[in-house]
């Protein structure tokens, strides 16, 4: 059998579900409506990367960064530092200037060393593009250049809420080696959270839903025996 080199996730109770971790070098997908801590599973997975010695990049297609460093500091995170030393970067792009970014995001990339890599979110560039065909080939190419540069990567992307789609455009989850879906559901005494992987490449993963929750270190699966 082939050993697979993994990326762990930083997702307390997740990577038991995958094996591990995410293969190395891929691209995965996390999907959710709004309020279903997409952003925070991004976060989480960079900071985990910085605690293993892995340079990482954050680019955010909405927020400021500013923004972005300050709502992880409640999760105790504190970015700044590694970004002085050079080990992270948490950059915006222009979704109106993004022109050939796989180009450009490969050459930064390489360049700084960085091994993972998170967008957040594909939907906004997509919301661009009126036509889905053109939405896919961007995505794909994009994917492409990902993986070539060695590193591993999340995108995430918005689904509207009560939607069976697994992405905004329907065409994400065609072109990335992974898909794992935030669920929230509001409930009379409160929310419940569930957390699913749809599809991973090379990998014998956990079927099902699994609940989790957001506390003061980040996203936690509270499943115990998977």
């Amino acid at each position: 059998m082939i050993e697979i080199e993994r990326t762990t996730t930083g997702i307390i109770g997740l990577d038991k579900i995958i094996c591990g971790g995410l293969p190395k070098p891929s691209v995965t997908l996390i999907s959710g409506s709004a309020g279903t801590a997409k952003t925070t599973f991004l976060l989480q997975f960079i900071w985990d990367g910085l605690q293993n010695k892995e340079n990482g990049l954050f680019i955010t297609l909405e927020e400021m960064p500013e923004e972005i460093k300050k709502d992880a500091l409640q999760y105790g995170w504190d970015f700044e530092k590694y970004e002085k030393a050079g080990e992270c970067n948490i950059e915006y792009f222009d979704p109106f200037e993004l022109g050939d970014i796989s180009s450009r995001l490969k050459d930064l990339i390489i360049v700084n060393n960085y091994k993972r890599v998170v967008i957040d979110s594909t939907s906004l560039f997509g919301m661009y593009i009126n036509d889905t065909y053109k939405v896919r080939k961007k995505l794909f190419k994009l994917v492409q250049a990902l993986k070539s540069a060695g590193c591993t990567a999340l995108l995430s992307s918005e689904i509207p809420e009560k939607s069976d789609k697994l992405s905004l455009f329907g065409v994400e989850e065609y072109v990335v080696d992974g898909v794992i879906i935030l669920y929230y559901t509001g409930m009379e005494n409160g929310v419940c959270r569930n957390i699913a992987v749809r599809k991973l490449r090379l990998t014998n993963y956990k079927n099902g839903t699994f609940p989790f929750n957001i506390t003061d270190k980040g996203i936690k699966v509270l499943k115990d025996d998977i």
